[in-house]
């Protein structure tokens, strides 16, 4: 398809997904979440040869909370490589990202690299690889979407330390495995703010193109995870990176993606295009409901998916 064929397609779902604002619950279990205003909706497209398409609120940033992962996840995985999965699984979980139950049956081995539990194995391993590791997390997201004006969001940040007692019920009962290695408050500190990096959906959008370019940035060539590593990280996300939704997704969807309670979501289609929506209201299972809509639409009108 040409740009403007995807421009057309883009606008066309816009308008066709609208009414259904409203029918979501903003995040409020992090109360800086439940202030974002539940109308927002933007939607942005980024192909490899560099066009754009932004549609509605495609230009605010939000907080993009889970979406994170991904990123953390990619910088141990180039420094690691496979022996990262001897600390964490790579298997759906079926529960809901902050589920304690299965860590006591597996030994303080989370299922995989997206559920919290899992995020924190990781973001723990990244503390061990980067002396400043909130520092490396901003310079690895910066470089990928080709922005330099990206930050965390401090009051989102300290809003999720006050409230992040799940997380640290989490990382105190996989360190007890000695699968956390360090200071666990210093863990949940540079964990949430990780989470609240604050971006828009270009900004997402082209943070993944190296992913749909097979682990090279198209900006600059620069090959940041081997075909192998972006292939797995790709698996990861079309199985695991919607918790106990992912199989739905896939199902409606068929591309790897990534959701964050901060109503983003950002999907890709390898070799061609990456794609990020915004909408915070979320479904039941916390993902962002007019963000699968759209990509529902977007992968039906465009006829190509992954499968």
């Amino acid at each position: 398809m040409t740009i403007e064929n995807y421009r057309k397609v883009i606008e066309r779902i816009y308008s066709e997904v609208l009414p259904y604002q409203g029918t979501g619950k903003v995040a409020d279990y992090i109360p800086a979440l439940a202030e974002v205003d539940p109308g927002r909706f933007g939607i942005a497209v980024e192909t490899l040869e560099g066009d754009t398409i932004a549609q509605g609120d495609a230009e605010i940033c939000f907080s993009i909370q889970s979406i994170s992962k991904v990123f953390t996840f990619a910088m141990v995985l180039r420094h690691m490589g496979e022996d990262i999965f001897k600390s964490v699984g790579r298997e759906p979980s079926g529960n809901p990202f902050n589920s304690l139950i299965q860590l006591e049956h597996e030994k303080g081995i989370p299922r995989n690299p997206f559920i919290n539990a899992g995020a924190l194995v990781v973001t723990d391993r990244l503390m061990e690889l980067y002396p400043r590791p909130k520092e490396a997390i901003l310079d690895f997201v910066r470089e990928v979407c080709g922005n330099d004006d990206i930050y965390y969001d401090r009051r989102v940040a300290q809003s999720e330390l006050m409230h992040a007692d799940r997380n640290r019920a989490l990382a105190y009962f996989m360190k007890s495995f000695g699968n956390i290695r360090n200071d666990v408050e210093a863990l949940v500190d540079v964990y949430c703010h990780q989470c609240s990096i604050a971006m828009s959906c270009v900004d997402l959008a082209r943070a993944f193109r190296f992913l749909a370019n097979r682990g090279v940035n198209p900006a600059d060539n620069e090959r940041l995870l081997t075909e192998s590593q972006a292939k797995r990280l790709g698996a990861l996300m079309a199985t695991c990176g919607f918790y106990d939704e992912s199989g739905d997704f896939a199902f409606r969807v068929g591309l790897p993606g990534k959701s964050g309670v901060g109503g983003g979501i950002v999907a890709y289609l390898p070799g061609k295009l990456s794609i990020a929506v915004w909408s915070p209201e979320l479904d039941p299972h916390g993902n962002s409901l007019m963000g699968i809509e759209t990509l529902e639409r977007f992968t039906t009108d465009i006829a190509s998916s992954i499968f």
